[in-house]
């Protein structure tokens, strides 16, 4: 979903204002030089001026444009924008009939003064079915140009049905398209998106639209078509698509006309709804959006201002001028044709304003030079010296040091123009590096003056690898420079290399010039994977060396790569755009067996990006056994400090974002609790799941890998299991356990790992001892059930996530965690920090010490009821029925908490479900009063079937419930088009189980994407076909062919039906399974088997959204 963004108001980035007619107040005149006394002033010394010779030409004349007037009197508002006042009467300005003139005919009171109220505070005209927050909602009187008050005096009065004839004639040639940039890219990320575009040959099957794709005619026929032409630097570009192909509809052009544009010209922009992304294509896509037709009037009010600034980090246009219309255009119209009365296009819609009726539209000049090279067919050869420039007014100049007999000559071969092009930023290393500095006043190129963006462009693509002499002044010197000219398209990057879950590319022009950088380095366009960086910014980060060899382009960062062995620990140094002056060392670990090392290249000819493998994975080394010795503490912290010798710090890697999971990575402190076997017991917050890399540290020095043993299925631990061997004689102890039950009162030690993995210990008191019901996410996930929470009555206990609780002697009785809860109003995911006594561990811990068979640790078989429990007080159980028997017995049975617990919910499609129900409140099981949440814990030792006393509407009565077997492996199979297997979250949260096929996660671009296949939604069927299973459900998908459309029909959580229509796409997202078995690999690490259907895609690293 692209959003609308916001640009940062840059004062450099401000267009200047074309200047009024002289004031006719004696304030006006003395207060302010206009640019009329200047020309006068200097206009002697003009036909003395050096720069007369004859060999100095002025600009070529561009195609006539009309003249335009304004009228002596209009009506503008004050600098707030709250009332409207009367301007001085100005003299009648007339534009000449030549040249590139676009002065703005409007006064610089009122350019000034939008700029002043936000005018930089603009859309990229990018509209979303996701996100329409941020379209034009408001009307912005200071860039409205009243149609009786700007007009061409010779041109007849408009009429309603001139324009219907025009639009009904032109809406035969737009077309909606509809496309998923599957993969970042330089400045754009992984997105679904619509946008407009119009066809400008009809018989070769061009369309012209924002550099961006699945076609949809008026009539909603569908077409395939591909990119043939992306400009490097301007938001336009060409798609391509087979006439032959639309069967129903003929299909007409819109000729381009740029020489028709002027200031106050009446204009209609007529497109669709939509979304513009620029690299990225995948061909399929359905109309619905699309079958909206917008037709919005406006008005002509600039040409001349500077391109729209839309953020750091983004796409931003430059070297241009951009038109500026009052046009009240929607955030969904990129793309659609700016058309004049006649049925010609004038301009392409590009952005707007997000708080005024105001648009920016792209001129065509250098769009009808690229079309007309495409229809020749030859390439369109693009120059550049790496240098941004900006327009600026002749008073701005002046200051620049542009001298005045240079000002007065180009005053009187230009008696239109009213500035000049200054050099914004020079990007180092580059053709013009070393000569040209910022501020410098272009003059001339190859002897001829430029003034605007078009001759200057012109000059440079016909010069590409050809020398020429740029004048310029600099503090009222004139300078001549020898600049040799490069090809734009080679600082334009067409490939990017996939290695780690992350992808990467060499660094853009586009970016390198926001940030005055060179045009080199690998820049991070993906951060994902090893290549998500602890930062506290996501994006821009520039990677110079691997593992200490210099990575200056892409060719580099693959070799340095290649030679990497698998799982290795490698120093990466990096740094951010954004902040050149700090360079960054990070460790990671290569990852080369979860995701593929590959590189995709464009193919312009056919549309796609082609994969090439750049190679199988350097084979692991063996790792060698390694000693290490723990960091003497204080004798103060009694047999406390000893504990720290048994705790580990544990991270843990997800390839892919499972089970509602919202985090790739996650660390925290883990337990030894068995040094011979090599055991140790973290949280499940830490490591939620199976499929993923466990890295156990011990001693702050010691790095080895882990597996994953057991996850319990209802409380907050896992076990891990690590070679004893590795780590030789390093002092590590196991955790003791205490005999003792915590109570609340009790003093206890709280030993942790403090948010910088610094080990902290206190003696505090237990608060309070009490079951707890973590809050549900609206996206089912793992949370902890059916336990008693310890609080603690010490700060420091929030301040750290991991950490035991033990008594004065250095015996455990209980864990400190971390417990993950819902995602807030904020988008931030609830952490809650509580204990758990150590009782639930200890029966786990003797089982799989019992029978452990060398590397494999057969899991518990545990049983119980699958249901969530609350607690309830006698006040209220009372008035749910409960007599005074029952609560004399509750009273009896347990002296410190009078309580019983309620049924809140069942988990779907197991036997439970069928005898228990919600709201029941539980009395007893198999004749025992139950009174503590533990005495409801799974556990071996329940039988296949219990009785069970309970309350319910008021009635007592007795069901025999059977327990069901619970495993806490919550995921061990995953098929890689958008499905999962449901894990217990979601059966707790759901009251039905419509298929075992459940949506856990997608991946921004992909077809579950770009469809509406979301996560919570139940795969049934596929082309008609019952998918109750995975098994079936693979059976289904991998038969399907590339490129055509699947009826697949789902279910949502809340048990609405739909039925979607999904193309597949197996080029970039082939159909993978991946199922999880214990017994195979090296037996440290956790092995998952992989199969893949088809295409050349992302394969198994793919990370959901």
């Amino acid at each position: 979903m692209a959003q609308t963004r916001q640009a940062k108001r840059k004062h450099s980035q401000q267009a200047p204002s074309s200047p009024s007619a002289p004031a006719t107040t004696a304030a006006a005149s003395s207060n302010v030089r206009t640019d009329a006394d200047a020309h006068g002033a200097a206009a002697a010394a003009a036909e003395s001026s050096p720069l007369r010779q004859p060999n100095l030409q002025t600009q070529p004349p561009l195609p006539h444009r009309d003249v335009v007037e304004t009228l002596q009197h209009t009506s503008f508002p004050d600098s707030s924008g709250a009332k409207m006042i009367d301007s001085p009467s100005h003299q009648v300005a007339k534009r000449a009939k030549s040249g590139n003139s676009s002065g703005n005919l409007t006064s610089a009171k009122l350019s000034n003064t939008a700029e002043e109220n936000g005018a930089n505070d603009w859309h990229d005209g990018h509209g979303s079915s996701d996100d329409d927050d941020h379209v034009n909602h408001a009307f912005d009187p200071l860039m409205h140009v009243d149609n009786s008050e700007i007009l061409d005096s010779s041109r007849p009065k408009t009429k309603t049905a001139e324009w219907q004839s025009t639009i009904e004639s032109a809406i035969k040639s737009i077309v909606s398209i509809r496309f998923s940039q599957v993969a970042s890219f330089d400045t754009e990320t992984a997105d679904t998106s619509e946008a407009s575009g119009f066809v400008v040959d009809k018989a070769k099957g061009l369309i012209l639209t924002n550099r961006h794709l699945k076609l949809f005619l008026r009539n909603a026929e569908e077409v395939d078509v591909f990119p043939v032409y992306r400009d490097p630097v301007h938001d336009f570009g060409f798609l391509k698509f087979d006439p032959a192909k639309i069967k129903y509809m003929e299909v007409e052009e819109i000729q381009l006309a740029p020489e028709l544009v002027k200031v106050g010209l009446d204009i209609r922009v007529v497109g669709w709804a939509s979304i513009l992304l620029r690299f990225f294509i995948n061909w399929s896509f359905r109309n619905d959006a699309g079958e909206k037709l917008s037709i919005l009037a406006g008005q002509i009010s600039r040409l001349d201002r500077n391109a729209p600034d839309y953020g750091e980090l983004s796409y931003n246009d430059f070297n241009t001028f951009y038109i500026q219309a009052a046009s009240s255009t929607s955030g969904g119209s990129s793309g659609s044709p700016v058309l004049e009365i006649g049925g010609s296009a004038v301009a392409l819609q590009a952005g707007g304003h997000t708080r005024a009726a105001t648009d920016f539209f792209f001129p065509l000049d250098r769009v009808k030079r690229a079309l007309n090279l495409i229809q020749m067919g030859n390439p369109v050869v693009r120059g550049s010296i790496l240098t941004q420039f900006l327009f600026r007014p002749f008073d701005e100049c002046r200051r620049l040091g542009l001298q005045d007999v240079t000002e007065a000559l180009i005053r009187k071969t230009h008696p239109d123009e009213i500035g000049m092009l200054v050099c914004e930023t020079v990007v180092p290393k580059g053709p013009a590096s070393g000569l040209l500095e910022e501020g410098d006043v272009l003059i001339s190129v190859d002897n001829v003056i430029v003034t605007k963006f078009v001759p200057l462009e012109m000059k440079l693509d016909e010069s590409v690898g050809k020398e020429i002499v740029l004048r310029i002044e600099r503090g009222g010197e004139s300078m001549d420079f020898t600049v040799t000219v490069m090809d734009l398209h080679s600082v334009t990057p067409d490939r990017y290399v996939e290695v780690g879950g992350g992808k990467v590319n060499n660094l853009s022009y586009q970016l390198a010039r926001q940030f005055a950088v060179p045009v080199e380095g690998v820049h991070v366009c993906e951060p994902a994977g090893m290549f998500k960086f602890d930062s506290s910014s996501d994006r821009g980060w520039i990677i110079t060396t691997v593992d200490t060899k210099p990575t200056p382009n892409l060719d580099a960062f693959i070799d340095a790569i290649k030679t990497i062995p698998d799982r290795m620990r490698i120093p990466i140094t990096y740094y951010s755009i954004a902040d050149v002056h700090t360079v960054n060392l990070v460790i990671v670990s290569m990852e080369r067996h979860w995701s593929g090392f590959r590189m995709a290249v464009r193919n312009d000819k056919t549309g796609r990006w082609d994969f090439t493998d750049l190679g199988d994975p350097v084979p692991p080394k063996q790792l060698e056994p390694m000693t290490a010795t723990f960091a003497e503490l204080d004798d103060s912290l009694g047999a406390a400090k000893n504990l720290f010798k048994c705790m580990v710090k544990v991270s843990f890697y997800m390839p892919l974002r499972l089970d509602g999971y919202p985090k790739s990575r996650k660390q925290g402190a883990g337990l030894i609790v068995d040094v011979e076997r090599g055991l140790v017991v973290v949280g499940r917050n830490i490591v939620p799941f199976s499929m993923g890399d466990v890295n156990i540290t011990f001693a702050d020095t010691i790095i080895i890998p882990g597996k994953v043993v057991f996850l319990h299925p209802t409380h907050n631990f896992v076990f891990l299991s690590y070679d004893p061997k590795l780590i030789a004689d390093t002092p590590v102890q196991s955790a003791v356990a205490s005999d003792v039950e915590l109570v609340q009162g009790h003093s206890v030690k709280f030993v942790a790992l403090n948010h910088n993995f610094r080990p902290v210990c206190v003696e505090t008191t237990i608060t309070d001892i009490t079951c707890v019901m973590i809050p549900q996410n609206s996206t089912p996930r793992f949370r902890a059930i059916n336990f008693d929470a310890l609080t603690l009555d010490t700060p420091l206990a929030q301040q750290c996530s991991s950490g035991i609780l033990a008594d004065s002697q250095g015996r455990v009785q209980g864990l400190w965690l971390s417990f993950l809860g819902e995602r807030n109003q904020n988008s931030a995911d609830v952490e809650y920090h509580m204990g758990t006594s150590f009782r639930m561990v200890k029966p786990i811990l003797q089982h799989l010490q019992e029978t452990a068979s060398a590397n494999f640790y057969p899991p518990p078989k545990l049983r119980g009821l699958t249901v969530e429990l609350s607690p309830v007080q006698m006040a209220q159980a009372r008035h749910m029925g409960l007599s005074d028997e029952w609560i004399r017995k509750v009273e009896q049975t347990n002296r410190h908490r009078r309580q019983l617990f309620m049924v809140r919910r069942v988990e779907a499609g197991k036997e439970t479900s069928r005898f228990l129900k919600e709201l029941d409140l539980i009395l007893a099981i198999d004749r025992k009063v139950i009174t503590r949440i533990h005495e409801v814990d799974v556990s071996c030792d329940w039988p296949d079937e219990v009785e069970v006393v309970l309350l319910r509407g008021k009635k007592e009565m007795t069901v025999r419930v059977p327990t069901e077997l619970l495993d806490g492996d919550t995921t061990s199979r995953v098929v890689l088009w958008a499905g999962a297997e449901p894990h217990r979250a979601v059966l707790h949260q759901s009251k039905s189980l419509p298929s075992r096929v459940y949506v856990s996660g997608r991946s921004k671009g992909s077809p579950s994407y770009m469809y509406g296949l979301g996560q919570t939604q139940w795969v049934t069927h596929v082309n008609g076909v019952s998918t109750p299973d995975l098994e079936s459900f693979f059976a289904c998908v991998s038969q399907l062919a590339d490129n055509e459309y699947v009826r697949v029909k789902t279910i949502s959580f809340d048990n609405v039906p739909c039925v979607l229509s999904i193309k597949n796409n197996l080029h970039y997202f082939p159909t993978c399974e991946m199922r999880r078995d214990d017994r195979e690999g090296d037996g440290n690490l956790c092995s998952w088997t992989q199969r893949t259907v088809g295409g050349s895609g992302s394969g198994g690293g793919v990370q959901g959204e």
